[in-house]
């Protein structure tokens, strides 16, 4: 995958994750982008490692689903972490 499509799955991907997060979030538009990348890297890694998946590549429904599963996870652990602090 191109920088710009890692971008735009991870924009989506991190404002679908923040979506599905009860809470109140003030992230801005580059952490919600940091937060998709990193949740589409994760998403990706449990998908093909754990599950067995083809990897995902392209802006496509999957690889965005992917992502935005990763991201609420990235997210989750996140709280979880600035929470002990």
């Amino acid at each position: 995958m191109g920088i710009l499509s890692w971008i735009i799955v991870g924009l989506i991907g991190g404002a679908l994750g923040k979506w599905l997060h009860p809470g109140n979030d003030s992230n801005g538009l580059f952490r919600t982008i940091i937060l998709g990348i990193l949740g589409g890297l994760l998403g990706n890694f449990i998908a093909t490692n754990l599950l067995g998946w083809s990897a995902a590549d392209g802006i496509n429904l999957r690889s965005i689903g992917i992502a935005a599963a990763g991201s609420l996870l990235v997210l989750l652990i996140y709280k979880r972490v600035l929470k002990r602090r």
